[in-house]
């Protein structure tokens, strides 16, 4: 009996009442209040945390209540204080033995939490994973000690080794692996998405139908990524794909619907501040140049067309944090608060190389690029929605004579092709053709003169207008080129008819 005492004891089992425990169940409660109360002064704290923590990893039932009613309240973009929890724990019987409602404010009383707000959820987890081993731990040997109904000690040992493994792959206390039924449950429900939109287009839409013929739209986890050499208009496309994305998902509020192939939209500026972004925005959706609006050189008719498109985009679900200097840490941190507070389906960030790395590089640019492209293919695997990145070309570009870019164009790092799911390039003819220009004729210019720029001037009327999305990588399609038409004082990109796909030569 004294074997199977200690036994119990050393897995966290009660002792008889005669002895006292030598040991109980791993938990620290003076780090849980610590946390509760870093939680209740500053709820930030609960955006940025790393560890998966939950109400069920605290040790102290009351207190995994007050942190259960802490996330319903957060979720609800509501604050979560004392003075607002404390209508919910009025009649707490467990907080009563503790002073009442007056404990709530306890817990703020020493702001220390805040100072190590991480590494105390960090705790919680691990003892909280702790306990579930004790659970294993003490089935394992209650059930060995038990042969009252059969002796099966195999069948035993394959259901510990089971628990043990539930707890190694986080079934108990985070995410598990999700089993192919319900893989293939997603996989057919983005196939009837594509069946039904009647366009192939089973993710997110981009507005611009050629692409989304060629992509069948920007898929969950996805990093894609948005490359151009300046003047291309990679920001001006962007910027279309987020207002499209954005609007779309507005009429699925409006109408309904069974699938929804918009989403509330992310983009973070690093480039340009977020009046400079909407200047634009407004510019495209008013088709009013931008140049005109800075100037405030509108007529009647056009300061009308901008009222109404300021009209339309007041309800738009498209959010713009122009924070300069952000880290890739920084950002998935931004990230998730506006996945938590606006459910965003895609994030735009313009441009890849103005995010910082996490200085563990050690000066080395090309080490600090990797880790910002895989932190943004994780921030994708993380939120489950599309990431676009726009990215910057090296000057290879301009030393060719075809001037249309390749993979090896990317600039600073190969990490980022790897990492992306797709690899788009603008190309547009008409800039460069721009650049080589002759002198217009007058009276006194030679016949070939006159001949050389009547030539130019056929080719730029042939070219005007046209811009080109190379598909240069794809891992769940095929590659190839996109036709697109380019509005350049307006700065809007638009997708041709199907008469002009035929006359472009693309498929």
């Amino acid at each position: 009996m004294a074997e199977t005492d200690l036994l119990m004891r050393s897995v966290g089992g009660d002792a008889p009442a005669s002895e006292s425990p030598t040991r109980t169940l791993p938990s620290n409660i003076e780090a849980e209040a610590a946390f509760l109360g870093a939680a209740l002064i500053d709820n930030r704290v609960l955006e940025e945390l790393r560890t998966p923590i939950r109400p069920d990893h605290f040790f102290e039932p009351l207190h995994q209540r007050i942190f259960e009613r802490i996330i319903k309240l957060v979720d609800r973009n509501a604050t979560a204080s004392p003075v607002t929890l404390k209508p919910y724990f009025e009649g707490d019987e467990a907080l009563k033995s503790l002073g009442g409602t007056s404990y709530l404010a306890q817990l703020t009383s020493d702001g220390a939490g805040l100072l190590a707000a991480g590494e105390l959820a960090a705790q919680i987890y691990d003892l909280a994973l702790l306990r579930e081993l004790v659970s294993v731990g003490r089935g394992l040997v209650e059930g060995a000690l038990d042969t009252s109904e059969e002796v099966a000690p195999m069948d035993k040992i394959a259901q510990a080794e089971a628990d043990l493994f539930k707890v190694a792959e986080g079934a108990t206390t985070g995410s598990e692996a999700s089993s192919f039924k319900d893989a293939a449950l997603t996989a057919i429900k983005m196939a009837e998405a594509a069946m039904n939109s009647g366009g192939g287009l089973s993710g997110k839409t981009t507005g611009l139908s050629s692409i989304d013929q060629k992509t069948s739209g920007l898929h969950n986890s996805d990093l894609i990524i948005l490359a151009g050499r300046p003047g291309m208009g990679k920001t001006s496309l962007a910027t279309n794909i987020a207002f499209n994305c954005a609007e779309e998902h507005l009429k699925w509020q409006a109408d309904g619907g069974e699938f929804n192939y918009g989403a509330p939209v992310a983009f973070f500026s690093l480039e340009m501040s977020a009046d400079q972004l909407a200047t634009r925005i407004l510019a495209e959706q008013a088709e009013i140049s931008s140049e005109s609006l800075r100037s405030g050189k509108l007529s009647r008719d056009e300061f009308q067309q901008l009222s109404f498109a300021s009209q339309r985009l007041a309800e738009l679900p498209l959010y713009i944090d122009d924070t300069p200097a952000l880290t890739i840490a920084g950002l998935r941190t931004r990230a998730r608060r506006l996945k938590r507070r606006h459910d965003i389906g895609l994030i735009v960030v313009d441009y890849l190389q103005l995010l910082q790395g996490s200085g563990r590089a050690n000066d080395n640019r090309v080490n600090e690029i990797s880790e910002i492209s895989r932190g943004l293919k994780t921030l994708a695997k993380e939120l489950a929605v599309p990431v676009i990145a726009l990215s910057q070309l090296s000057r290879a570009v301009e030393q060719r004579d075809d001037k249309r870019p390749m993979l090896s164009d990317l600039r600073e790092s190969g990490s980022i092709e790897q990492d992306a799911d797709m690899v788009w390039f603008i190309y547009r003819g008409d800039y460069y053709h721009l650049a080589i220009k002759p002198d217009f004729p007058d009276a006194s210019s030679s016949e070939d003169a006159k001949e050389k720029y009547r030539q130019w001037e056929e080719k730029h009327e042939e070219l005007v207008g046209r811009a080109t999305l190379i598909v240069a990588k794809q891992r769940h399609g095929s590659t190839g080129n996109v036709p697109l038409h380019f509005q350049s004082e307006i700065t809007k990109f638009t997708s041709p008819n199907t008469k002009d796909y035929s006359d472009w030569g693309y498929e």
